[in-house]
């Protein structure tokens, strides 16, 4: 569960980061877009290097999927009868909602690549998504609708939460989490990262439908 997390990290880190240079506008985020589909060249083949990256995460997502549920197992098992009564003195938000916040990011990725890279075509090359030659304005065309960008902005609610708990507990899980100090720096660690990212993220949406980001 660490590891696959941890991975996952760096996947959310570099794709906000690809995000953000929609602030440079049309020409320099289509130029990034179509600079990762030769990224590797000549020594990997036009899009090698995203499929190598689509398989890598496809592969982390079933791991953490299936960690996730054994975990949820054994947890029931350690306690077949619920408390009388439950206080949740010890433990935040974010953890008690890491299931329902999984399940809620696990749908918003089929939905995200629905939208963004199965369910737009160019009807003359035939390409699909961000492939379709235009991904700048396939992303301004998304978020000019209200509702998907809340959509949006409902996962990355999600995100930040998950990315507060993970983090934690991945530290925890490395052993990174022995003393006062150390637990301190990984709580500050989690709460960091989740508002750098989901706070990256949605800046992206919130520009486009405020009109800052626009074709």
């Amino acid at each position: 569960m660490a590891a696959s997390g941890a991975a996952f990290i760096g996947f959310v880190l570099g794709h906000m980061y690809g995000n953000l240079k929609a602030f440079g506008g049309q020409e320099k985020f289509n130029e990034y877009a179509h600079h990762l589909r030769e990224l590797g060249e000549p020594l990997l083949p036009y899009e090698g290097f995203i499929w190598i990256m689509r398989v890598g995460l496809l592969a982390a997502l079933i791991v953490h999927v299936v960690c996730a549920v054994v975990l949820a197992r054994r947890a029931g098992q350690a306690r077949t009868v619920k408390y009388a009564v439950k206080k949740n003195k010890g433990s935040s938000l974010s953890s008690r909602t890491m299931r329902w916040g999984g399940a809620t990011l696990l749908l918003f990725i089929i939905w995200h690549l629905v939208n963004f890279t199965f369910g737009k075509v160019n009807v003359q090359t035939g390409e699909t998504g961000a492939a379709a030659g235009d991904p700048y304005s396939l992303l301004v065309d998304t978020f000019d609708v209200w509702w998907m960008t809340i959509i949006y902005l409902v996962a990355m609610v999600a995100l930040a939460f998950h990315l507060h708990h993970g983090t934690w507990s991945a530290l925890q899980t490395l052993g990174l989490t022995n003393t006062a100090s150390s637990r301190q720096r990984a709580k500050t660690a989690g709460w960091v990262l989740a508002v750098v990212v989901a706070g990256g993220f949605s800046a992206v949406p919130l520009s486009v439908l405020l009109g800052i980001i626009e074709k």
